[in-house]
């Protein structure tokens, strides 16, 4: 781009000199034209040699060749019977042409830096443990289980689980997300953050094409090929559009001048007609333009950890009237944890202290939520199980005392008198030698953003929200009802969210087809349904792989409020380009009307195309640098 805007520079220095030359001298035309060649030579060599080089390959019609015959007849038009030359108005079009193309090449470089800055989560070395020395290697070259040692300030080079320290993870290349995040032994961390503070010890658990960075990266890089509707019917529009200018501009030169009295006369007048008009034609401000838009919506939305595979997808969530969410993991965080306790004749301390004894040696995520409930649960009593009942809980001897913990069919069994709980979830019930001492209630909590999400959805005028979920009605319900969902329907098998899907995609279709249906799942066990809907987006991608492979959109972080920010950008997106087509096309048609009956000057030409597609290229140039969505 530098040595461009040098050699536009040079030309409008030697055109300046040229002009000067024109007004103090008086020289013949063809004197005139070479002095003109010169800056017109420099300005627009590679667009006359790339002009050729598309023709010999076939593709004659271009906006090169567009370029280079009207500004070459331009500069031959002087030649002809009782005419003015247009050598300054030939090498200005070029110019103009010229300083359009920079125009482009800068917004093309800063959407590409938008993704480029993406791009540097690549790791560039991994520092390998072995036999008690560190070696650096290509992260391609560890091997899976191998021990990296990770030092603050350096990238996370592979996807791994940490066996020695804690630190705090940068991870805003991956997600967009500003706050750190805290890591200690057994979390699992993926390649693409930047460790902080700490000095981590990790276990390798993924090659390097199958980590997280590579995917990332490929995802990325693979975005355009997946072109919105908008994006190929300008494509396939260009390619008919210009070979019809072309005719019409012949006929244009040619065809009144046969009716004229003197076609000698005429020809001239009509030529310049023709040439201004094949200006006017050229479709680079809409071949240029929205494809950039996407590409710069794309990049735009990068930047806030939404990664979107390409402009059709845009162009879907745009059109998005329907939202499908599934329940654990995407509205809920798919933990669970203790949401109440309630004990009888025994504090809450001391109920919590032994029902995390009883499961000490349980790994079921009930039993894990029950423990880190009670943390502190490693002190001197004595623990032993005695029974553990599948379906039911466990029958543990601490100290001298017998603890039953399990659902109301173990407490049958055993003939203890149960109270039920008006709270929702899972409740667990406790009897201490064979007498009821209170129940624990278990549930998964609501995502802090999920409430705020729907209404934001509501705003966006998104007014179907549905879940579904393999959880039972009365959790379901509530969750529900806590988020002003819509509908819901629980209780289903993975084989029924894709019936549902389904039906509720052709309910959309029958409507209109722009009535488009979004499904939202964690991406690890919806591929089915992500696969199935008109737009699928995978909740918390980082660090899965079903849900950048099976979604086709990934939220990088783990908030239902970035469906929202996604859609709006798909909006935005698609009404710049929208705007851009609009403006470009009533510009040309209303010059080109100009053109064909003598009124629009050649200057005129040149804001009809040149100026026409650096006004585009500003406008799409917005969607790079997204703040305010």
């Amino acid at each position: 781009m530098k040595k461009k805007i040098i050699r536009i520079i040079v030309a409008s220095l030697l055109l300046i000199g040229a002009v000067i030359i024109e007004k103090n001298c008086s020289l013949e035309v063809y004197w005139l034209l070479l002095i003109y060649l010169i800056p017109y030579i420099v300005a627009g060599y590679d667009v006359i040699l790339e002009a050729i080089e598309e023709g010999f390959k076939g593709n004659l019609f271009n906006e090169d060749f567009l370029m280079a015959i009207a500004t070459i007849g331009a500069l031959c038009i002087g030649f002809l019977p009782n005419t003015e030359t247009e050598f300054l108005e030939a090498v200005f079009v070029m110019l103009f042409f010229q300083v359009g193309e920079v125009f482009e090449d800068y917004a093309s470089d800063n959407s590409r830096k938008s993704i480029a800055s993406l791009m540097n989560i690549r790791p560039e070395r991994a520092n390998v443990e072995e036999n008690g020395e560190i070696k650096e290697y290509d992260p391609q070259q560890v091997k899976v289980n191998s021990i990296i040692i990770i030092r603050p300030g350096e990238k996370v080079p592979l996807d791994g689980v940490i066996i020695e320290g804690n630190s705090a993870l940068n991870t805003v290349a991956l997600t967009g997300e500003s706050l750190p995040k805290d890591v200690s032994v057994s979390d699992e961390i993926v390649s693409g953050c930047i460790n902080i503070s700490g000095v981590l010890k990790v276990r390798v658990t993924k090659k390097y094409e199958d980590s997280t960075v590579a995917k990332i990266i490929n995802l990325v890089e693979n975005s355009a090929q997946n072109k919105s509707k908008s994006e190929t019917f300008i494509r396939r529009f260009a390619k008919v559009y210009t070979p019809i200018v072309v005719i019409c501009a012949v006929v244009l030169a040619f065809v009144p001048p046969l009716f004229a009295q003197s076609f000698a006369t005429c020809f001239p007048i009509w030529l310049n007609r023709a040439l201004t008009f094949l200006v006017v034609s050229c479709p680079c401000a809409l071949v240029i333009s929205v494809p950039l838009t996407f590409f710069g919506g794309i990049g735009g939305a990068s930047k806030k950890g939404i990664l979107i595979k390409g402009g059709a997808y845009m162009d879907t969530l745009s059109k998005v009237s329907t939202m499908v969410f599934d329940k654990t993991g995407t509205l809920t965080k798919g933990q669970f944890e203790v949401s109440a306790v309630h004990p009888d004749k025994i504090t809450e301390n001391q109920l919590l202290h032994l029902v995390a004894h009883a499961e000490r040696f349980s790994s079921h995520p009930i039993a894990i939520s029950l423990k880190n409930a009670y943390p502190n649960e490693n002190d001197s009593c004595s623990v032993m199980i005695e029974k553990e009942i599948a379906g039911q809980g466990i029958i543990a001897k601490i100290n001298d005392k017998t603890i039953a913990v399990g659902n109301t069919k173990l407490m049958d069994a055993l003939h203890i008198q149960w109270h039920d709980c008006s709270k929702v979830g899972t409740i667990i019930h406790v009897a201490i030698n064979d007498e009821y001492a209170g129940h624990i209630v278990i549930s998964d909590k609501i995502k802090s953003d999920s409430k705020s999400a729907m209404q934001q959805l509501r705003n966006l005028g998104i007014n179907k929200l549905i879940m579904l979920t393999g959880d039972k009605q009365e959790v379901a319900k509530s969750v529900s009802e806590e988020l002003g969902l819509t509908e819901f329907y629980a209780g289903l098998l993975p084989q029924d969210k894709v019936s549902w899907v389904k039906k509720i995609v052709e309910e959309n279709k029958q409507i209109s087809n722009n009535n488009k249906v979004a499904f939202i799942g964690d991406g690890i066990n919806d591929a089915p349904v992500l696969a199935l809907s008109d737009v699928g987006i995978a909740m918390g991608g980082l660090g899965s792989d079903a849900a950048i492979e099976a979604a086709d959109i990934v939220l990088m972080d783990d908030k239902p409020s970035k469906i929202a920010t996604a859609i709006k950008i798909a909006r935005k997106t698609l009404q710049v380009a929208s705007q851009n087509v609009v403006f470009a096309i009533l510009i040309k048609v209303l010059v080109l009307v100009l053109a064909s009956f003598g009124v629009a000057t050649m200057w005129m030409a040149v804001f009809a195309d040149v100026g026409v597609m650096v006004l585009c290229v500003l406008n799409a140039t917005r969607m790079i640098k997204i703040k305010n969505i």
